[in-house]
């Protein structure tokens, strides 16, 4: 394979690794910088993307399905209220700005934030490569120090020659991977729900009977994908699996809620460890395996009206784990065990849904060398200063940023939207700061 290289001589002041929310946040109040500065002050970045084009979450783009995160706390607006790039700008240029401030919601569609998250991409298109998944990351070394990082794309379809690009900087965002319990096999029967529409899309497309499916999960994903099924599914019957004795609502309360504060994140980080742990257990149930109350309240009314007619299709196997699932070639055989008392059941099925949720991409995994130059503390996570750089080695004058993977030093909001635009302005902060601390140009 041939490797061609970005161009003599050019070197990124930073290179943004993965392009979902974060990264375009990054983009975008790089391209505002830019705009307001002269030549030599502006930030030279790019951002490299494995997929063809702009995409977040759109297994689970369920026609219906609303943000559990306000508008206001879009790309912009909690950085800049006056950016031309927020939710409510969008709304105006689709003309829809009337008909959303009538619908009197802050919560808007699923797949009307992602068309926006799509709209806001393609106004810094020129900043970004798709179709270019990093292969290597090399450190580069100068009079003893490590001052670039060369990183290595290629086209994830394959075919064509690699491009090696030098950078000053990293921002890494490559987004979460999906949770599967260990062993699970996944295939044109068992999915995660990242796949959930496209997978259920064919299957009806194919017209495949489905005549039971099983879900595995407590969160919102979970009780969405149960929802889903039931409605695309109308003869079959679909079980819903999770340890609990029922699914949890989400604490959306105001105090709660300021757990997602640009200030919350400045307490998270300088407090100690225990009140860490503490702060994060105490607040869990704003984010993790919890579902909103409106859904928790349909399907328990959907399962009474189903207890009425005399033919239960929806039906809830709490206190209950999967221990086994064995696989012929005719449907599924998922062994269910009530915790209470130990009592085994075989469910035949045609689907096993795992609604399990997703974790962090490990750096070291994903990037390679990249892994040996940041600093651990004593449980072995990255150390990471407040604007969300890795701690590196001392030889190290390039920097690695981190968006994602951070909930141990930043706190809950490392990997959800509500704190994305604050994030994207203290990066960007950061970046001009070290690079005129370096006298880097």
């Amino acid at each position: 394979m041939n490797t061609l290289h970005s161009g003599s001589g050019i070197i990124y002041d930073v290179l943004g690794i993965g392009f979902g929310p974060s990264n375009l946040a990054l983009a975008i109040a790089i391209q505002e910088h830019n705009s307001q500065v002269s030549q030599e002050d502006r930030i030279h970045a790019g951002f490299l993307e494995k997929q063809p084009g702009f995409g977040w979450h759109r297994g689970m783009l369920i026609d219906d399905a609303t943000m559990q995160v306000s508008f206001l706390k879009d790309l912009v607006t909690m950085r800049d209220p006056t950016s031309d790039f927020s939710f409510l700008c969008y709304l105006r240029e689709r003309d829809r700005l009337v008909d959303f401030l009538n619908q009197k919601t802050l919560f808007p569609l699923r797949i009307e934030f992602h068309d926006y998250f799509e709209w806001a991409a393609a106004r810094v298109d020129t900043l970004v490569e798709y179709s270019s998944e990093v292969v290597s990351v090399k450190p580069v070394t100068e009079d003893g120090e490590i001052r670039w990082f060369d990183v290595t794309s290629k086209d994830p379809a394959g075919g064509g020659a690699s491009t090696v690009r030098r950078a000053r900087s990293l921002c890494v965002a490559m987004g979460m991977e999906p949770r599967l319990p260990p062993g699970t096999v996944l295939s044109d029967r068992v999915w995660h729900t990242s796949e959930l529409i496209p997978r259920v899309g064919q299957l009806v497309d194919r017209a495949t009977p489905v005549r039971r499916a099983v879900v595995l999960g407590a969160g919102q994903s979970a009780a969405e994908a149960v929802d889903y099924l039931h409605r695309s599914f109308p003869d079959a019957e679909i079980c819903s699996v999770f340890a609990k004795y029922g699914y949890t609502p989400a604490d959306d309360s105001p105090f709660a809620n300021r757990i997602f504060d640009p200030e919350a994140v400045d307490i998270y980080y300088g407090a100690p460890r225990e009140v860490k742990r503490s702060l994060f257990d105490y607040h869990r149930s704003t984010n993790y395996s919890v579902v909103d109350m409106e859904l928790i309240e349909g399907l328990s009314r959907t399962m009474y009206q189903e207890k009425v007619q005399g033919r239960q299709r929806l039906r809830m196997l709490n206190v209950s784990r999967i221990r086994e699932v064995s696989a012929d070639s005719a449907r599924l055989g998922i062994t269910i065990e009530y915790l209470p008392t130990g009592e085994r059941e075989v469910l035949e099925a045609d689907l096993l849904v795992h609604a399990t949720g997703y974790q962090p991409q490990g750096i070291g995994e994903r990037l390679g060398e990249l892994g040996k130059l940041c600093l651990r503390d004593d449980e072995d996570a990255l150390m990471i200063g407040r604007d969300h750089r890795v701690e590196t080695v001392a030889r190290v004058t390039s920097d690695i940023y981190l968006q994602g993977g951070t909930e141990h030093t930043h706190g809950i909001t490392s990997t959800l939207l509500s704190h994305t635009a604050v994030r994207a302005g203290e990066i960007r902060a950061s970046l001009i700061a070290r690079r005129t601390a370096l006298g880097a140009v």
